[in-house]
């Protein structure tokens, strides 16, 4: 049968934050499903990197897995810390920012 999940172990306890690393001028990703309805990634940010405006297709949720997100939807923008979650309406602007260096967990979910 195909995996579904890919690029971590399987029956095996891990750290979701352990999964990437930070680099220096970077954002690492890791992608752990990609498919017509939903996508998982986990994404290391080095301080002062970003992902710009954009808008999705599809709701996107993120939980912050270390550090501090500085997360800006629409005109809002929000600090979005260690344990927290914030979902990103589809089709509405969002951008991602690191004042200091953060770890999100991204899914996100498309229309079927």
């Amino acid at each position: 049968m195909e995996q579904l999940i890919k690029n971590i172990d399987f029956s095996k306890a891990l750290e979701m934050e352990a999964l990437v690393s930070y680099q220096e001028g970077q954002v690492i990703s890791r992608t752990l499903a990609q498919g017509k309805n939903l996508s998982m990634t986990v994404f290391a940010f080095a301080k002062g990197e970003e992902i710009s405006a954009h808008s999705s297709r599809g709701d996107a949720m993120v939980y912050i897995l270390d550090g501090e997100a500085e997360i800006t939807i629409g005109s809002d923008t929000n600090l979005v810390k260690k344990g927290e979650v914030i979902v990103m309406p589809a089709g509405i602007p969002h951008a991602l920012f690191a004042k200091e260096q953060f770890k999100m967990f991204l899914v996100v979910v498309f229309q079927p």
